[in-house]
């Protein structure tokens, strides 16, 4: 009908009456037509004011699930800039669930007492350190639980009879050091003023435990949890409180809290992850990496709590483990990544696998276990995370955060995979552009993830520094490579970057352009690149060794250097063991020859560069180094580099977010889409809000 209504044609004498009863009829049926037909695309708008599942936990008898939604504020709308918001909410059945607490109350590490009375998680009240908070399961007011006087508590874990909290929190304060810096004397000595958490156990009664008993544990320790009948308790630690150890050093370890004594450490090799103690406390699930040269912890092993024997349980499959969970009745639940999809496997309680259930276009990232009911955060090509929960073989939906995404009119989004140039098979997710490909084919945006160990499933992909949907819906094609060195297809396929940067890893990318061109789905002379940290390098080497491939890059929090990168992250032993496998002094050619700032003779992609100016894992010189080159060796080259005050590795305020969509989207607009690699450079600051800019109409 709305078809035919704007093909009318104009009013012919004597049909007056009836056009116009026909245009009436046209306006009605506009008014009740479908959501569909008034669908709009995807915006940064939306983006900034997107909510998600973040935290869940399921109460011990399974009749309750506490779970915190993630937001930040909507700047657009005029809300004073932040950082995360996170909002505890209760249900007990699908779609009711409803705000536990005033939105002024930031809670985090929502848990269960274990008798389900109580919901405690941690909160900073006014300008009080984070402490425990509870809050009855039926309602009522919150109150404190315990706290650290001098400290901020950082994790808790409660005891069996819920007489006792477990409290991580933050080193004593070093008064010395404050009346120096009071003074004036504010000097940092780089790497050696490190600061160690604490482990305390408080009393939980009707007041606050005014004396919680501290408890020596060795080295950094990052997480505790408990096992039911309290005779042991499992911690993470590692030697020091830099992240270079907690990559390399971290190991888990049996822990007795009443002797303040290692029982035993677990020897395993290499990076650690999720770990959980069995119901019977004979077995702890542990995801950690095969060796120390394992890029990433996607293994899922079976820990001995009698003897420390490890086994792996999947050690060689083309997957990843990403989140496991032991259910009431001994069972092992566990999210699988294959690929670009996910899957649900339970193993029995001594290892062996008993049954996979496919979760259809759900990605799932996150468990979470009550009696044997079973709680999963997933997201879909269409929405964020969101909960689900296991019914038989397949998943109920429980909440739905932005209604308001049925109005959007999506990309279709699917896998793709293609053959390299090598013959080696590599997988990726295609967005083709809102309304189909064009003839010739669509300007397409390569966003190229980070690590390089991490990957991408077909699930929500579209975040401010991922253009997505949002690209979508400006008439792009989006596709997002998972090229070697990535987890989900197994070790083997991640070890095959090692001691061999940007080829065949940054291959993998061109390798794509060229079967996207085959199909007819990507322009070739407009394909553009993007990318965060390790992305970030993949961006860079783009625009300057493969810039005849692309016509426009936008370089986040990337690497340009691989010489001075090494001495100025705060990771390099990690980048040793399962990167380089080499240090620089062993070939500093070799080192040189895989930075962009070697390569920038061949530039001729106009390069917007963007770094949180506080980041520690990628020094902003790295930015500042390839800007410098290219401005000066390539001055008639499209080119700027933005700092964002005060982030670190990736943009954790609300502004900070919406400001580099905004100018990434206008950037591949500028040189991308127009196909004009010479096109003066867009305005310095992005349109903003009339709400944010104080304009006036």
């Amino acid at each position: 009908m709305l078809a035919r209504c704007a093909a009318l044609p104009a009013v012919q004498q004597g049909r007056l009456i009836f056009v116009n009863a026909f245009k009436l009829l046209c306006l009605a049926s506009a008014l009740v037509a479908p959501a569909s037909a008034l669908a709009r695309p995807l915006t940064a708008d939306d983006i900034a004011r997107l909510e998600s599942v973040s935290a869940m936990d399921v109460a011990p008898d399974g009749t309750h699930i506490a779970f915190t939604t993630l937001s930040r504020p909507d700047v657009t709308q005029g809300e004073a800039d932040g950082k995360a918001r996170h909002q505890l909410k209760v249900m007990s059945a699908a779609g009711n669930a409803r705000a536990f607490l005033p939105e002024e109350v930031n809670a985090t590490s929502v848990t269960f007492s274990p008798d389900g009375q109580t919901i405690a998680f941690i909160w900073a009240k006014d300008k009080e350190k984070p402490a425990v908070w509870g809050i009855p399961v039926d309602g009522g007011a919150q109150r404190k639980l315990a706290e650290i006087a001098d400290s901020a508590v950082k994790s808790f874990v409660f005891s069996a009879d819920s007489s006792t909290l477990y409290m991580l929190a933050g080193a004593a304060p070093d008064t010395q050091r404050k009346a120096e810096k009071d003074s004036g004397f504010d000097a940092v000595v780089y790497e050696e003023e490190l600061r160690f958490n604490r482990l305390f156990a408080a009393k939980w009664g009707d007041t606050v435990d005014a004396e919680p008993r501290e408890i020596t544990i060795p080295g950094y320790v990052s997480a505790i949890k408990l096992a039911s009948d309290g005779r042991f308790a499992v911690i993470a630690g590692a030697p020091t409180p830099l992240i270079d150890d907690a990559y390399t050093s971290k190991r888990i370890s049996l822990f007795d809290p009443a002797k303040g004594e290692i029982i035993r450490t677990i020897e395993t090799p290499g990076k650690i992850g999720d770990f959980e103690i069995s119901p019977d406390n004979t077995h702890i699930a542990l995801i950690a990496a095969v060796d120390e040269h394992d890029p990433a912890a996607t293994t899922l092993h079976l820990v001995d709590v009698a003897t420390g024997l490890t086994r792996a349980l999947n050690a060689g499959a083309p997957e990843a483990a990403v989140d496991a969970e032991w259910m009431a009745d001994g069972r092992l639940a566990v999210a699988i990544h294959q690929g670009t999809q996910s899957l649900l496997r339970f193993y029995t309680g001594n290892g062996n696998m008993a049954q996979e259930i496919d979760p259809g276009d759900l990605i799932i990232t996150a468990l979470d276990s009550g009696g044997n009911r079973l709680a999963v955060k997933a997201d879909t090509p269409d929405h964020p995370s969101e909960l689900y929960l296991l019914n038989y073989q397949s998943f109920d939906r429980w909440t739905t955060h932005n209604p308001w995404l049925s109005e959007i009119d999506f990309g279709a989004q699917r896998s793709y995979t293609y053959t390299a140039t090598d013959g080696q098979q590599i997988e990726g997710i295609l967005i083709e552009p809102v309304g189909g490909i064009p003839a010739g084919g669509a300007p397409t945006i390569m966003d190229v993830h980070g690590g390089p160990e991490s990957h991408e499933s077909n699930g929500w992909l579209t975040a401010y520094s991922m253009p997505g949907q949002v690209a979508a819906g400006e008439g792009y094609a989006v596709f997002l490579p998972n090229y070697r060195g990535s987890t989900g297809y197994g070790v083997d396929f991640a070890k095959q970057h090692q001691a061999r940067y940007t080829d065949p890893e940054f291959r993998d990318i061109v390798d794509a352009k060229a079967a996207l061109v085959a199909d007819g789905i990507t322009d070739p002379a407009r394909t553009g690149i993007t990318g965060g940290s390790y992305g970030g390098y993949a961006s860079a080497w783009g625009a300057t060794a493969l810039s005849q491939e692309f016509a426009a890059s936008v370089m986040f929090v990337g690497i340009s250097d691989q010489i001075s990168k090494f001495g100025t992250t705060d990771i390099p032993n990690e980048m040793h063991l399962v990167h380089a496998l080499k240090w620089p002094w062993e070939d500093w050619q070799g080192m040189l020859n895989v930075s962009p700032i070697y390569h920038v003779d061949k530039a001729d992609t106009p390069l917007l560069i963007m770094h949180g100016d506080s980041d520690p894992r990628v020094s902003p010189t790295q930015s500042y180094e390839l800007y410098r080159n290219i401005k000066v060796r390539k001055p008639d080259l499209p080119l700027r580099l933005v700092l964002f005050p005060g982030e670190g590795h990736g943009n954790r305020r609300a502004a900070s977010r919406y400001d580099y969509n905004l100018r990434m989207m206008r950037w591949f607009d500028t040189y991308l889409k127009s196909g004009n690699r010479r096109a003066p450079l867009p305005p310095s600051r992005p349109a903003l809000p009339v709400s944010v800019s104080g304009a006036t109409d």
